[in-house]
């Protein structure tokens, strides 16, 4: 009997949304699973990007630029997100992985990259036992109430505000 796939969402202020997305990845790769890592916004070089291909039951694609969005979106953004969307919602239809991360999706929601009725679409039209999870600060409250599990990451101490930059294996 097949196992039905839930929808996680992880959002928050807090550090760890994405780290903790990456243990399940390498859980679910332990028990024989395949994981499709889709990274919205983000197009720089995360850690993650050198050891993932070493992995056989892991894929990641990211779909964004070089930089983070500072302010307004540019067009490329919105492209290389509406791209990553469409690209994941066959991806996420086609059955093929046990575990689909869209990493950052609640950013680009944020910054309107695509719409929560494009997500929503995506995620609904899954292959039946497909896990996806959701990650992101500014998670909109229809996520919320769509997913079955949620968890938010709550900063209440970070060192980066006594000017510690992102460190190569921790934060990026």
């Amino acid at each position: 009997m097949e196992e039905r796939g839930y929808v996680q969402v992880y959002t928050g202020n807090g550090k760890g949304k994405t780290t903790a997305s990456f243990g399940l990845a390498l859980r679910a790769a332990g028990a024989g699973k395949r994981v499709f890592i889709g990274q919205f916004v983000k197009g720089m070089h995360y850690s993650e990007l050198d050891i993932v291909p070493k992995l056989e039951t892991i894929e990641i694609r990211q779909y964004g630029r070089d930089c983070f969005i500072k302010k307004e979106p540019s067009e490329s953004d919105i492209r290389c997100a509406k791209e990553g969307l469409a690209e994941m919602a066959e991806i996420l239809k086609s059955g093929k992985y046990d575990v689909v991360i869209m990493d950052e999706a609640n950013i680009a929601l944020f910054y309107k990259l695509f719409s929560f009725e494009e997500l929503k679409q995506a995620v609904c039209n899954r292959a039946e036992g497909v896990e996806v999870i959701v990650t992101g600060r500014y998670a909109p409250q229809e996520l919320i109430d769509m997913a079955d599990l949620v968890t938010e990451m709550r900063e209440i101490k970070h060192y980066y505000t006594k000017g510690v930059e992102a460190r190569v294996g921790i934060e990026k």
